[in-house]
Formats: C-alpha cells, sequence, structure tokens
C-alpha cells in the first residue's frame, strides 16, 4: 500500500489541514502518513499543529510522527530552560525569531522575545504547554523503516549502522549526509533543510519545501521505489529527472 508523507509543518495549521485533505482524496482516511518532523517554530500556530497530531494518533490514525530538532528545542527548554543547541551559532538562541521559538510560545499564548530574562518565560511556558504536549513530543521516535524507505528528520551518517547512528545526527545532520551520493539501500526521506519545493536527489528525497518560511507544504507519496508529489488536480510523478512541481 501506498505511504504519504509530509515534510516540516512549522506551526502552519492551515498548510497541515490541506496537505491531509490532499492525502485522504487519494488515499482514503486511512492513508499510511509519516511526519519526519519539526511541527512547531516560525509558523504561526504550532499549538494547533501539536495537538492536531495528537488528536489523529488518538483516533487511531495510521500515522507514524519523527522528532525534529525543533520539537526537542521546545522539550529541552521546558525541561533545563535551554535555550540554544551545539549544533547552531552559539548566539542564535531558541526565542530568536529566526529560529522561531518565539512564535511557538506565542501560540501557547506566552509573550517570549530575544533578550529577554529566561526564568519568568520558562516558567510562564510550564504552566501554559499542556502536560499531554510535552510528553507527545518528548516521545517521538527518530526513524521509521519499511522495505524501501527509511524516515528520519536530517539524515544519516554515512557509513555508521542504523543502530548506531546518534540522535544529534538524525535530527541536525547536513552536509557530509547531504553532499554523499552513495546508494543506501533504501531511499531516504527526510526534511530539515529547507529548499524552495521539495526535491528528489535519487539516494534521499527533501520534503523540506520551506513552509515554515511560507511555502507551500506539499506531501508526497510512495509506493515501492515509485514517488509522487500530490496537488488539487492529483500526482505528479517525482523522481531525480522530474524533481519539482515546475518540471
Amino acid at each position: 500500500p501506498p505511504i504519504y508523507a509530509i515534510g516540516d509543518i512549522h506551526g502552519q495549521i492551515d498548510m497541515l489541514h490541506h496537505a491531509l485533505q490532499l492525502i485522504h482524496a487519494d488515499g482514503g482516511p486511512d492513508a499510511h502518513v509519516v511526519f519526519p518532523g519539526d511541527y512547531v517554530d516560525r509558523g504561526p500556530d504550532s499549538r494547533a499543529v501539536v495537538q492536531a497530531l495528537i488528536d489523529g494518533v488518538a483516533e487511531g490514525r495510521n500515522w507514524v510522527t519523527l522528532k525534529g530538532n525543533h520539537d526537542r528545542y521546545l522539550t529541552r527548554f521546558l525541561d533545563a530552560k535551554i535555550v540554544n543547541d551545539s549544533r547552531t551559532r552559539p548566539d542564535l538562541m531558541w526565542l530568536n525569531p529566526r529560529l522561531g521559538g518565539d512564535k511557538t510560545l506565542g501560540s501557547y499564548g506566552v509573550a517570549a522575545f530575544d533578550g529577554d530574562p529566561i526564568d519568568p518565560i520558562h516558567a510562564a511556558a510550564l504552566e501554559a504547554v499542556p502536560d499531554a504536549h510535552r510528553k507527545f513530543l518528548t516521545e517521538l521516535p527518530l526513524t521509521h523503516v519499511t522495505e524501501d524507505h527509511l524516515f528520519v528528520h536530517a539524515g544519516i551518517r554515512p557509513g555508521i549502522a542504523l543502530t548506531d547512528q546518534v540522535e544529534d545526527d538524525l535530527i541536525w545532520i547536513r552536509d557530509i549526509f547531504l553532499d554523499d551520493p552513495r546508494d543506501y539501500g533504501r531511499l531516504i526521506v527526510h526534511g530539515h533543510t529547507a529548499l524552495d519545493a521539495p526535491q528528489h536527489f535519487g539516494n534521499r528525497i527533501d520534503l523540506d519545501g520551506g513552509a515554515g518560511f511560507g511555502r507551500p507544504l506539499i506531501p508526497a507519496v510512495f509506493e515501492g521505489a515509485k514517488s509522487w508529489l500530490l496537488t488539487g488536480l492529483g500526482r505528479v510523478p517525482f523522481t531525480p529527472l522530474t524533481n519539482s512541481l515546475q518540471s
């Protein structure tokens, strides 16, 4: 049966609803959907996105929700007031609009601005973010493996067995993975690195088309080695040769 995937949502609740409608029209209510992470930050309503995913899972939808680095930003802030990450510039904090933590907390009703004292923001966030949201984001798995595909947020470290991969790479890796042309045995479907539109690179597909920056959220569908993008007109073939909706 087909597998559907929706890339980085980044708080875009209206785009998420639209993508799910496209999937429903193609695969029905029982469609198997994989979400490769980054549900929060930058967009206007991270809270609604997280709640929609929780509700879908609770309703028994055939959904797999993976962890992204931005999802971990929120849980690490709630757990330990951490506002940066070793994989980012030391002066770039999660509450900076470039990363979008301010928008996430704002969706929960917490005013948060980069440079403001952290303690009162943290205390307000602990009150505002439902325990169910915190638990959901904390317990997200890192990968989903099928016969033909490996779904992961950022990618994998080349040359390392999947069982030996570490979380920081699975949710953060870029160049060493993006520049590697090898055949991994499975098509790797990921997000994390924002493009102008989803692209197929032969050994991997990047589904992050920049929804966090206002660009469309375009779902994909996979049947074995074949893949398509979903539009209002149905499936559009998606291969390294076509490579975008503009082709």
